[in-house]
């Protein structure tokens, strides 16, 4: 998780083997990151899990925000095992009651996410998770919801970057902790 491949720990090469790479997938052109096959393998799946818990068992997290749909899937076991609450950030008009939202640019098009107000209270200190860190879009749009309602951020938590789209650098310097780059 540092980075640093002499240090990585073994159980990221079990995970890094159960990805499975879609070519074309959703459009020609793009080799999709597919995570549904981690989620097949009960040791890779604890395994993801438990190394993000072992990251954040004593950082004080208070919240975890898991962004649709694939944050939904390893969001709320981390936050099970820190003792923190789960807050989902879903597309528009998926939840009931009132929202605020947060509006960012794709490389197609514009989308937002939304929360349910009072979910996130400030002070609190967060960790936002998905699976997956491209352009970085998605995870700044959530870290700006997070920030609008006065919670710390404290890191964004993916199983795969894809460092060539630079996502990390549109994350207003917050760390990021992933598990498998894919180059």
């Amino acid at each position: 998780m540092s980075g640093n491949k002499e240090e990585e720990d073994p159980r990221i090469h079990g995970i890094k083997t159960k990805i499975r790479v879609v070519p074309d997938f959703p459009k020609k052109g793009i080799m999709f990151q597919d995570i549904t096959t981690v989620l097949l393998d009960p040791k890779a799946f604890k395994d993801t899990i438990d190394l993000f818990v072992e990251r954040y068992r004593d950082k004080n997290i208070s919240v975890v925000a898991g962004i649709e749909a694939r944050g939904f899937l390893f969001g709320p076991p981390i936050a099970l095992a820190i003792g923190a609450k789960f807050v989902p950030l879903r597309k528009p008009k998926k939840l009931p009651g009132e929202t605020i939202f947060e509006e960012y640019e794709l490389e197609y098009g514009n989308d937002r996410l939304e929360m349910h107000i009072g979910a996130v209270e400030a002070g609190d200190r967060a960790l936002v998770v998905d699976d997956l860190i491209a352009t970085g879009g998605t995870l700044c749009a959530a870290i700006n919801l997070l920030e609008r309602v006065g919670a710390e951020v404290v890191e964004c938590a993916c199983v795969i970057e894809l460092p060539e789209l630079q996502g990390r650098q549109r994350l207003k310097g917050k760390p990021l902790c992933m598990l498998v780059e894919y180059r």
